[in-house]
């Protein structure tokens, strides 16, 4: 009943605090206007910006900030104990990480839809704009470079959601293709839609379709990498409603529902018992079967840090401001909208944090195969997958950890064994590939605002065709294809000791994966930087802002301090001091330190001197919407 109660009580803090904090920030801090212009409809294109229905636009959001960020950090971080776990969720997420997206999604609004990276150069500096882009851009990389892994993986670890993520795209190019025409109502599309998928995993591994899945399952993980880059070469330079939109859309009908089907399958454990476990019908009580609080002697870094940097989705996340400043806030239509995309997207990942949590620490509990035929219960099913650092730690144990349990929960009002594994499966699956094909096309716009600095330009200010290389990078076609490639030959790099061949392909983003939890997090704080920049100019209250911002450039520096110099994660000595020298990992490490401290020093240096000075506007534009900005 307690892990019940848990369950209950963070989805009531959740709602009180969309209902109380998230209207504070929207109505008396930001002051949404419904009469406001938004960048949609005013620079409306039908490529980029797209006005688009506030339902639509969460569907994209919230599958793209989710990832597997608040499965695979919340999963790991439990060993620390519950309790430390789950309160940085449930706190992090609406005090912190909810208050990040939603500001960077206003401030970008504000600004035509950029990036919080570009508005960086007027609200600071030009150079600041220059030091972040760099940054965004290394960060995204290897996001590019280090999903195809993922996603390889869980299809080779669960090959029954191969055909229900592949069914999806289709699927959503007829849904956009619908939804496109004005006018049309998302009930009876999406109905049809969801139902198509649930249809997908129910049948999807059965016959021929096994088969199909079997095959797709052995292929090598570099053949997957290379596959699905260039899906993200497609998803990226296609206009957003026709594959982006409707594929975020209709997944995050199946996500949320299977999330849904997840909490009646813990009131069912709760009040009923897991799914029998022997021929007499016996039913598992559900209980937490992990310490509230775990010392430190499973090889675990220390907890601070490294549980803020662990659980980055689910309680804050930098990436989420490039989703925000760089797909969502130029499709968002009215601009009271943003609150309940960007506020509410980060409290409904935080919810399935909590979720994860709960499955990981009580669901494992409920049964687990033990490997030789038997069934390990309570404690000694959370002992098997958490004996110590190093046997939770690799991606299989971490995506594992989360599938069983929340598996058992879904087992336990009745459904079949391997529907609820394959529906797991499918969620982890495509919460990474929605994560894989948005984070390509912010790659694309960061490469764009970064060459359009160096590129030669006529006299109405159009892009010069000559040899500057920068001039094609302008080009989305040209920047998505220079992002894909860049993450390829990461991707490709062998790991430290391994030669170049195919069967090493893949796994190249693993050299720097290392140190993205902090540079994630460090994107948070400089994300949280310019959002107190743009609000100290107009003198509105930064209180709020200034100091998670403080604890976010905080955190990760420590961490990847500590990695560097100490000790690092999972290792006995930390990088520079290991017998075998990562040092692409050193080198990028150091750099990326160097970064900060510059921009943290421009940005102290300019504080004092921002306060109520506006900074430079944008240059007029032509021709609005046809509403002359508004489409509410």
């Amino acid at each position: 009943m307690e892990t019940l109660l848990i369950a209950i009580a963070a989805g009531i803090l959740y709602l009180i605090a969309y209902n109380t904090y998230g209207k504070f920030l929207a109505r008396k801090i930001f002051k949404l206007n419904v009469e406001s212009k938004v960048p949609s409809v005013e620079l409306k294109d039908d490529k980029d910006y797209v006005p688009t229905k506030k339902m639509v636009v969460f569907g994209h959001h919230f599958t793209s900030i989710a990832g597997t960020g608040p499965i695979v950090g919340p999963a790991i971080a439990v060993i620390w104990g519950w309790l430390p776990a789950l309160l940085w969720v449930i706190f992090g997420s609406i005090l912190i990480g909810a208050v990040h997206d939603f500001g960077s999604l206003v401030v970008s609004m504000r600004n035509r839809g950029q990036t919080v990276g570009d508005i960086s150069g007027r609200v600071l500096n030009p150079r600041v704009r220059l030091l972040f882009l760099m940054i965004l851009a290394m960060a995204l990389t290897i996001v590019l470079a280090i999903f195809g892994l993922v996603i390889a993986v869980v299809f080779q670890q669960y090959p029954s959601a191969i055909f229900p993520c592949i069914v999806q795209i289709p699927l959503a190019i007829v849904i956009g293709l619908y939804l496109h025409r004005k006018g049309i109502n998302l009930m009876v599309p999406s109905i049809i839609a969801l139902s198509l998928m649930y249809l997908s995993v129910a049948f999807g591994d059965q016959g021929w379709l096994g088969v199909f899945n079997a095959e797709l399952a052995s292929w090598s993980l570099g053949t997957w990498v290379v596959v699905l880059l260039l899906y993200s070469y497609v998803a990226s330079v296609l206009p957003v409603w026709t594959l982006l939109q409707p594929r975020d859309f209709i997944n995050s009908l199946q996500l949320i529902t299977a999330l849904a089907l997840v909490v009646v399958g813990l009131f069912a454990a709760a009040m009923l018992g897991g799914a029998p476990v022997d021929a007499s019908g016996g039913r598992p009580s559900l209980e937490i079967a992990a310490p509230a609080f775990q010392s430190n002697d499973m090889g675990a870094p220390l907890l601070f840090p490294f549980l803020f940097i662990t659980i980055a989705c689910g309680a804050i996340s930098g990436f989420h401001s490039l989703v925000s400043s760089g797909t969502s806030s130029k499709q968002i239509q009215c601009e009271t909208d943003a609150q309940f995309v960007g506020y509410g997207s980060m409290l409904m990942e935080g919810f399935l944090a909590t979720l994860v949590i709960l499955a990981c620490v009580a669901g494992l509990g409920l049964g687990i195969a033990d490997g030789a035929g038997g069934l390990l219960l309570g404690e000694a099913a959370y002992d098997a997958r958490y004996s110590s650092w190093s046997a939770a730690g690799g991606l299989p144990a971490k995506v594992g950890a989360f599938v069983d349990g929340s598996a058992n929960f879904l087992k336990a009002f009745g459904l079949p064994a391997g529907f609820s594994v394959a529906l797991m499966g499918v969620l982890v699956a495509s919460f990474a590939a929605t994560t894989m094909d948005t984070a390509c096309r912010l790659q694309r716009y960061v490469i764009q605002e970064l060459a359009s600095t160096f590129a030669t330009r006529e006299s109405d200010g159009s892009v010069r065709l000559g040899a500057n290389p920068f001039n094609w990078l302008v080009d989305k076609h040209g920047a998505t294809i220079f992002a894909i490639t860049v993450a390829f030959f990461m991707a490709a790099t062998p790991l430290p000791g391994q030669a170049w061949a195919w069967a090493n392909v893949g796994k190249g983003g693993l050299i720097l994966w290392p140190m993205f939890g902090a540079v994630n997090q460090l994107l948070g704080g400089l994300a949280f930087t310019v959002i107190a920049f743009w609000m100290w100019r107009r003198r509105i209250p930064v209180w709020f802002i200034v100091l998670p911002a403080i604890f976010m450039l905080i955190m990760p520096a420590w961490a990847m301090f500590h990695q560097m110099f100490v000790q690092g994660v999972g290792m006995e000595t930390g990088w520079l001091a290991a017998e075998s020298k990562n040092w692409p990992l050193i080198l990028m490490a150091i750099a990326t330190l160097a970064l900060e401290i510059w921009m943290v020093t421009e940005a102290f240096l300019a504080w004092p001197k921002a306060k109520g000075v506006l900074e430079e506007t944008l240059e007029p534009i032509g021709a609005v919407g046809s509403d002359g900005g508004r489409s509410c």
